[in-house]
């Protein structure tokens, strides 16, 4: 297995070359960059503990991803949060569970194709065991037999592997609808849908519902597992915009590291699996994965 997935890198490599040279991806990073530079606020001046502070929360747009972030509450409490309850009052938690299984069992292409991008060989091993193991034993994906006999999840994406080659993250961003983000991130949402086998599947062969289908229920899906942390967030934060900007910019240097132990502690947890930790120095995470 191994051999074939050292093989496969060549391949792996060639496929997401030929995806930056997309037209498409082209053009969303420069809409991206000239969005970004627009909007850029000017550094203080003069203080030097303030520019040090805003160097450090990497947010010179943050007026603009501000009123972004309002809009996206707005869409949120009006839509995304009442379809979500309704779907948590007549759904049973092990049924969610099962859904948010099966859900990462079809990403789990995507996850191995940024395994080999990263030259994590061993992992990559892993992830071909859980997707056959689960898309049998776990009846499509439904149960995580595989975690059940020690092969446990882990995700990876574009976003991740751009990291891993030295791509900084640049500014924080508030997209519309998706959230929280960062340049680095945002080309890796993009790059990680067009190599996914279901999108390429739905394009050449105008099934775009199929597509669009599994969005929807993905989105309800992720807003479930976010639902703790988020009501603890809205309970209890004076300022949520920089809670959730903290606690993205955490996620994602724990998800770039692997879990690794950074070298300075967390702060307490807000709530859930995230913490709020101090942001300085996420930019780039180590290479000894």
């Amino acid at each position: 297995m191994e051999r074939w997935l050292l093989t496969s890198v060549e391949d792996e490599v060639e496929l997401v070359g030929r995806i930056l040279q997309k037209p498409c991806l082209r053009s969303f990073v420069v809409v991206i960059s000239v969005f970004v530079l627009s909007n850029c606020a000017s550094a203080p001046k003069g203080d030097p503990e303030t520019l040090a502070e805003f160097q450090k929360l990497n947010d010179p747009i943050e007026p603009t991803n501000r009123a972004i972030f309002s809009l996206n509450q707005g869409i949120d409490k009006a839509i995304i949060k009442p379809i979500t309850g309704f779907y948590r009052t007549i759904t049973p938690a092990p049924a969610r569970e099962a859904v948010h299984s099966f859900l990462e069992n079809l990403r789990t292409p995507v996850i191995l194709a940024n395994d080999v991008l990263q030259g994590e060989i061993g992992r990559a091993g892993n992830t071909v065991i859980r997707f056959g193991v689960n898309s049998t034993w776990g009846i499509l994906g439904f149960r995580d037999a595989a975690s059940d006999l020690g092969f446990e999840h882990h995700t990876e994406d574009f976003g991740q592997t751009l990291a891993m080659w030295g791509i900084g993250e640049g500014p924080f961003l508030m997209l519309p609808v998706l959230g929280p983000s960062n340049p680095r991130d945002a080309v890796g949402k993009v790059v990680d849908y067009l190599i996914d086998p279901i999108n390429w599947w739905a394009t050449n062969t105008d099934s775009g519902v199929v597509s669009m289908t599994r969005t929807g229920i993905t989105g309800i899906d992720t807003r479930d597992q976010l639902w703790d942390v988020l009501e603890d967030i809205d309970k209890n934060s004076l300022d949520p915009y920089a809670s959730i900007r903290s606690l993205y910019r955490q996620r994602r240097m724990d998800d770039i590291r692997n879990g690794a132990e950074v070298d300075d502690p967390p702060a307490p947890t807000l709530g859930g699996d995230f913490e709020l930790a101090d942001p300085e120095g996420m930019d780039r995470a180590p290479t000894n994965k």
